[in-house]
């Protein structure tokens, strides 16, 4: 039986500069992935907060895997990564990155993670 883990890449451009130095709309990001992929955090998300114009960097260790995030305000950009150890179900990480940061692109790829030959 072969089984393979699930990892999404996600580069949201053009993003409100303002919301990525946010640590509250970041928290945010995290707690609806972990609801809405039903993740299990084994550790308190670690945070880390550029001085001036820097961004966030986020990790969160989970029973499944990592989630992870990088902000560039200067460049508008939020760079995000979830991997899963088992498939999940799609997250519509386009409208929500749209809706909450007003992305003016999301790109999203999804890599199969084999963990056999």
């Amino acid at each position: 039986m072969a089984i393979s883990g699930c990892e999404w890449v996600i580069e949201a451009l053009g993003c409100e500069a303002e919301l990525l130095k946010d640590p509250v709309a970041l928290r945010g990001l995290f707690a609806d992935l972990i609801a809405g992929l039903s993740l299990h955090p084994v550790a308190e998300t670690q945070w880390h907060q550029f001085p001036g114009p820097g961004g966030i960097t986020g990790l969160c260790l989970l029973a499944e895997s990592h989630l992870a995030c990088h902000t560039f305000p200067e460049f508008g950009s939020l760079c995000l990564n979830v991997f899963c150890c088992k498939p999940r179900p799609d997250w519509d990480f386009v409208s929500y990155l749209k809706k909450t940061f007003f992305a003016r692109e999301v790109r999203v790829r999804q890599l199969e993670r084999p963990y056999g030959s």
